[in-house]
């Protein structure tokens, strides 16, 4: 299913997975992916309008960070491990 927004193209795939539905909005122009889900009985266009509004805050969001989701000059997660 697709919706076409001001935005561009949006893909969407919807998996009834159990009790809950999951709900995959794709932009058609960058790849960018995100997930959402919710109650499968629930209202789809809600989820639709989840995804989009995660979709549109995760491209922002890489927008702010130079394109990658750790940005440049941003310092490394810290954390265990690392390459030797």
């Amino acid at each position: 299913m697709t919706a076409a927004g001001g935005d561009g193209e949006v893909l969407f795939e919807f998996q009834r997975v159990g009790s809950y539905l999951r709900v995959t909005a794709i932009d058609a122009k960058t790849g960018v992916e995100v997930t959402v889900a919710g109650p499968a009985t629930g209202s789809q266009e809600l989820l639709k309008r989840t995804a989009i509004n995660k979709l549109r805050f995760v491209q922002n969001k890489n927008a702010d960070n130079g394109g990658a989701p750790g940005g440049p000059g941003k310092p490394a997660p810290k954390g265990r491990g690392g390459l030797y």
